[in-house]
């Protein structure tokens, strides 16, 4: 994917299947930017970038699959469903998260995703993209 820091949200892809599922991982760590205000008392991901994070996974899925070089493609959210946070995702976590592709209809993907932290489920949602095909 083309994303770089400080917005690239994952670290690394495992058990990709190609056109059907990966885990996507992001060790959350107190470096992060975005814990410097959100909040004071306790630092917690936001749940947007908890959203973002399943996304770039997804991505990362779609482009795997097609194989494509092509600088210029890219994948944009294009939706997002059903989103619920469950537990705050803290410094220090490792944030897994697990995107099933549920259907592709010409250049748009949906997928469920669940996020883990210690195999306990942090969020879901159900999010859709759309390939950019120059």
């Amino acid at each position: 994917i083309p994303h770089r820091y400080p917005f690239l949200l994952i670290d690394k892809v495992i058990d990709i299947i190609p056109f059907e599922s990966a885990t996507g991982v992001k060790n959350v760590t107190v470096n992060e930017n975005y814990f410097q205000g959100h909040f004071e008392s306790k630092s917690v991901m936001p749940g947007a970038l908890i959203i973002e994070s399943m996304a770039q996974s997804a991505g990362t899925l779609v482009l795997y699959s097609l194989k494509e070089t092509n600088p210029n493609l890219s994948v944009y959210l294009l939706t997002i469903d059903k989103a619920k946070f469950r537990k705050p995702v803290c410094p220090g976590d490792v944030l897994m998260n697990k995107v099933e592709k549920k259907q592709q209809i010409k250049n748009i993907w949906k997928f469920t995703c669940r996020s883990y932290v210690n195999n306990g489920l942090v969020s879901q949602a159900e999010i859709s993209a759309i390939l950019n095909t120059p």
